[in-house]
């Protein structure tokens, strides 16, 4: 499957996203999947999860626009739980992203609570450079986790950066050489699962609960500025040359 589970030590899980042709980029299909993950993890024993990309070039690219982009209220939802958008999640997180983490997977990351990178990551919010809205948790998370300023510049310029801005304006905690990173990804979260879980839990719930109550509150503004976008001449054009690997023109 494309996503892969695994329990490497005790307690701890390990998420992969595999779809390496496509940068890890995830269908809907593969976003369905993810979303079945969080929910049986959410009731397992799991104390820790570490999540990460397949290979050594990419965590996530984001959604695969060669797919289907539609986004009605039902697909939102299921969106929604995949990047852990609108519902507070008691389980931390610990991201390794071993490589280019974009759009989407920007917005996946941003449900994670430690982030660990490696020296050749990149990170980046590209949509609006395709005639895309970010609704997958950017416009409300990004801002809460980071700061207005640096939010903006992300979301507004489409602009990557690399690991060492990363860490500088506290997007991800620190770099790491690559070919550590998955094994301090698990230390620290065996580090957290030596922990009571009970007491993990309920600090991860009170604090997740916080950014998806935010992002809850916006999400009928987003769906509306998102069908917009989508009507849009701009999201035809911007997707089109997305496809076609040239420059839009608007």
């Amino acid at each position: 499957m494309p996503i892969h589970v695994d329990e490497p030590r005790a307690h701890v899980t390990l998420v992969t996203i595999d779809n390496l042709p496509k940068h890890n980029a995830m269908s809907r299909a593969m976003m369905a999947e993810l979303a079945g993950v969080w929910d049986t993890l959410e009731q397992g024993d799991t104390r820790a999860i570490v999540l990460t990309g397949a290979g050594a070039k990419a965590f996530n690219a984001g959604a695969d626009v060669s797919g289907d982009l539609s986004a009605s209220e039902d697909t939102a939802r299921m969106v929604n739980r995949a990047l852990l958008k609108t519902s507070p999640y008691p389980k931390p997180i610990i991201a390794a992203v071993n490589g280019v983490c974009a759009g989407g997977g920007v917005e996946l990351m941003l449900s994670s609570d430690i982030r660990l990178a490696a020296p050749h990551a990149r990170f980046g919010l590209p949509e609006v450079k395709w005639g895309i809205y970010p609704f997958g948790g950017a416009t409300a998370k990004l801002i809460a986790q980071i700061g207005y300023v640096h939010a903006m510049r992300l979301l507004l310029t489409a602009q990557m950066i690399d690991a060492e801005e990363a860490v500088r304006i506290a997007l991800v905690n620190e770099i790491v050489p690559a070919d550590e990173l998955l094994a301090r990804a698990l230390d620290l979260a065996e580090v957290i699962a030596a922990n009571s879980p009970v007491a993990v839990q309920a600090v991860k719930q009170h604090v997740s609960a916080g950014l998806a109550a935010a992002a809850l509150a916006r999400e009928p503004a987003e769906q509306a500025l998102g069908d917009r976008v989508r009507a849009s001449a701009d999201f035809t054009e911007g997707v089109a040359a997305f496809r076609e690997k040239r420059q839009p023109r608007y």
